[in-house]
């Protein structure tokens, strides 16, 4: 759920004093059919939508209500899987005794009832007149039921704590979330004179091959970039060459014998802020305005003690830089690049202008029989990537396809895309996610994608013009065309160096013609500037805001609460929770310090693995009794996995099911290598995780060898996105509305930024000013977070949650 609306005015039904808290401003609107943004269009009147919006409101306040209702079920009785509310619990809600507490729960629950009459009743749902409704409605539309629960839970929190405060304490709560200078995070640096070099240009233009050019020649110096693979790949050119460099990620810390350790290779949220080097490389800049990891590219840019800072990346970061070095008084020098080679949009795509994603397919329109040597194809589900694989080695026989996704292991990745690259073996196709635009250098001729949207969690979208050209620009030979221009090939007849000959053309279509007209609009666009770049609350104010709150108050609460009343400038933006309040709801009742607790925060965890949350247990339990960390004895990590041989398995689903528990198995020991760095006494058989994690990658690599994925498993998944992107275009048209009634599997769709390491903040051991950061590999794929239709939620009424109605503005 996003941080800037969790900024928004607080309960005034509750009778709190909201002059400690200045949300920014907006204008009230007046729920009319006037102002909404669809069209009514097949929707009969605008009173029909009106009482469409009328009746999804009521039926919402009964939902609030409902899990109001649930919440204090849950607290005073348990449930099957929850404990009763003990007396050092109830002191986190501010009561002394289980009466006093099922007082407050009704009083809550009057609340809540009292914000869907208003709603309902007036039309006052935006943020000014009705927050606790905006919030609730925000955390429902973002992550369905769960988003919702967890809402009401912390609004339940806020409610009983809110009054507990002088004011005095609201107003050193509120300097302490004044974030609108974080340039004065790092003093040290701040008495340095720096010179930024920005590098911009197109994919496979050079900037980075540049920059690091000059980190080379430099005696000390730091390469920064948002993969393990691409900071290994550093690691592994500069030794080769004779210059000592060290790796440092998250989970794994290399340093040659005999190095002075004055080179290092790292990714971006482990950028060593304490070290003065000469020359700082920090890669892929455009991330700074990521809303979830764009607080480590911040950090690195304000704190990095180095004299000169070389910033690559595209474009569209050039305006941002320029007023972050005007505020640090830095200067700033511009590098603008060309692509090496020609990078084109083929005339048309693959299947003829008749032809549709849901079209039965036959030999003429067959897009993958059109697929030649050295294609790339992008998908954005993982189950379709597997597919596809499956139908390209079917249809071109004797051939293969190497496969790149987000939830595959970085080792297996690099393997796939060396096996794809090779021209003397038969892997002449690969079928990838957006993991492919970035971390990987792969020989690509054409890239095409197979659509243009994919699902963000809670609806599908078209990608972003900067994503579009991201991918794209991995089409043509980049290593190719480099050596083509910069060492002409020799005439053989005389010995002379011949002309250089021209680079080869990256080519990029789509297998649909409606892809390809949106395709076609994308890269004949820039991408507009970027205006804000991402912070997030260092570690020091986390423990310092802590302390205000009672031991008990939960933890998710106090981090939550400190991002509500952060304050900002223009410039900069708070990055996204994500899972951090999830995480911080598991391990709390294990007996933590709040420095431990942050580390949680910070691991690289995806919830939306079935079974990671017992395994998030087992870890913070090892750590609270500080033992029992030995790998063999976590049976909660399932070791045994490894001892079964896919082989022996008969049906094809179980197969599938094999490859994701191994993948999931690969993460679980990644999560526990990561800790081992910073729990080394808990976590001590790192040499044994290590060989474990070896093991795991071996069995997917021999999956990924024999994967019989099916094609109509594929065709299926286009058909399904077909209904969900009609029901989508229906419903915002004249609704705007929130949800569907198209109900889809989970789990099938590749996380939107799967090839990225994971955005979650930490305390910084190697910063020594406890600064903040995260490392791991990207997440699984996500789960599509459209809502399915059920009794339980809303029927199959389709729920213009953001449809507006009249009514009057008076006070309640």
């Amino acid at each position: 759920m996003t941080l800037i609306s969790r900024r928004s005015g607080q309960f005034k039904a509750c009778g709190e004093d909201d002059s400690q808290v200045a949300p920014e401003e907006e204008p009230s609107e007046s729920y009319g059919v006037s102002n909404h943004n669809g069209s009514h269009k097949g929707y009969g009147t605008p009173k029909d939508t009106e009482e469409r919006a009328r009746t999804a409101f009521r039926k919402f306040e009964q939902t609030m209500v409902q899990e109001a209702r649930t919440l204090k079920k849950t607290l005073i009785n348990g449930t099957i899987y929850v404990k009763p509310v003990g007396e050092k619990e109830m002191k986190g809600w501010g009561a002394t005794s289980r009466k006093e507490l099922l007082v407050k729960l009704r009083d809550f629950e009057d609340v809540i009832a009292a914000a869907g009459r208003r709603a309902t009743e007036r039309g006052e749902t935006d943020k000014n007149s009705n927050p606790i409704f905006a919030k609730l409605k925000d955390a429902y539309i973002a992550k369905d039921t769960r988003g919702l629960q967890d809402e009401i839970r912390h609004a339940f929190t806020h409610f009983t704590l809110s009054g507990k405060f002088s004011k005095e304490e609201l107003a050193s709560h509120q300097r302490l979330a004044d974030f609108r200078y974080p340039i004065e995070w790092y003093p040290a640096t701040r008495a340095m004179q720096r010179t930024f070099h920005l590098h911009v240009g197109p994919t496979n233009s050079g900037k980075t091959y540049h920059a690091l050019q000059r980190l080379e020649a430099a005696n000390s110096g730091i390469y920064a970039g948002p993969l393990r693979l691409l900071a290994h790949e550093v690691y592994t050119r500069f030794n080769a060459k004779g210059k000592p460099c060290s790796l440092i990620t998250g989970e794994e810390r290399r340093i040659p014998e005999g190095a002075k350790d004055t080179m290092k290779s790292c990714t971006v949220e482990m950028v060593p802020l304490n070290s003065k080097v000469d020359v700082a490389v920090i890669d892929e800049i455009q991330m700074i305005g990521d809303e979830d990891r764009g607080w480590a590219w911040t950090q690195a840019v304000l704190g990095v003690q180095a004299k000169e800072v070389h910033l690559c990346g595209e474009v569209r970061t050039t305006d941002l830089i320029k007023k972050l070095c005007s505020m640090m008084g830095d200067k700033l020098i511009i590098h603008n690049y060309e692509r090496l080679g020609k990078l084109q949009v083929m005339a048309k795509s693959l299947t003829p202008r008749h032809f549709e994603r849901d079209s039965p397919s036959n030999k003429e329109n067959n897009p993958v029989s059109k697929l030649e040597k050295g294609d790339a194809v992008i998908l954005f589900s993982r189950m379709r990537i597997h597919a596809m694989k499956n139908a390209i080695e079917a249809h071109h026989k004797g051939k293969r396809c190497a496969i790149v996704y987000g939830s595959l292991p970085p080792e297996t990745r690099a393997q796939q895309a060396a096996l794809f690259n090779d021209p003397d073996n038969d892997y002449d196709f690969l079928a990838a996610s957006n993991a492919v635009g970035m971390g990987l250098n792969l020989s690509i001729k054409r890239v095409i994608l197979e659509s243009v949207k994919r699902n963000n969690g809670t609806d599908f979208i078209t990608l972003p013009i900067s994503e579009i050209k991201q991918i794209a620009g991995r089409a043509g030979r980049y290593k190719t065309a480099r050596d083509a221009i910069e060492a002409g090939p020799i005439d053989v007849t005389d010995g002379i160096p011949a002309k250089p000959t021209e680079p080869p053309v990256g080519l990029v279509t789509t297998f649909f013609k409606t892809d390809h007209e949106i395709l076609s609009s994308a890269m004949s666009k820039e991408a507009a500037q970027m205006t804000t770049a991402g912070i997030f609350p260092p570690a020091n104010v986390i423990e310092r805001f802590a302390e205000y709150f009672p031991k008990s108050t939960p933890f998710s609460y106090v981090i939550l609460r400190l991002h509500e009343l952060g304050s900002l400038s223009s410039q900069f933006h708070l990055c996204q929770l994500k899972e951090q309040a999830a995480i911080a709801d598991i391990i709390q009742e294990f007996n933590l310090t709040i420095r431990n607790r942050l580390i949680f925060l910070a691991a690289p965890v995806s919830l939306r693995d079935p079974g990671v949350v017992n395994v998030v247990k087992a870890f913070a339990r090892c750590v609270s009794e500080n033992t029992g960390g030995h790998i063999l004895n976590i049976p909660e990590l399932s070791l045994d996995l490894l001892d079964e041989d896919p082989d022996t398995f008969t049906r094809q689903q179980e197969r599938e099911m094999y490859v994701r528990s191994i993948e999931r198995l690969h993460k679980n020991i990644t999560l526990y290598l990561w800790l081992s760095y910073r729990f080394t006494g808990v976590f001590h058989s790192q040499a044994l995780a290590f060989h474990i994690k070896g093991l795991v990658e071996e069995k997917i690599d021999l999956c990924l060898a024999k994967a019989e994925w099916q094609e109509k498993a594929r065709i299926k998944a286009m058909k399904r996105n077909v209904e969900l992107l009609n029901a989508l275009s229906e419903d915002k048209g004249a609704l705007n509305a929130a949800s569907v009634d198209v109900p889809l599997e989970k789990n099938i769709f590749e996380d939107p930024k799967e090839s990225l390491d994971l955005k979650i903040p930490l305390v910084d051991e190697t910063s020594g000013d406890s600064r903040m950061y995260s490392d791991a590999e990207a997440s699984s794929e996500a789960q599509s977070g459209i809502r399915a239709a059920s009794d339980k939620k809303f029927g199959t009424l389709r729920i213009p949650l953001h449809a507006k109605l009249p009514g009057r503005h008076t006070s309640p």
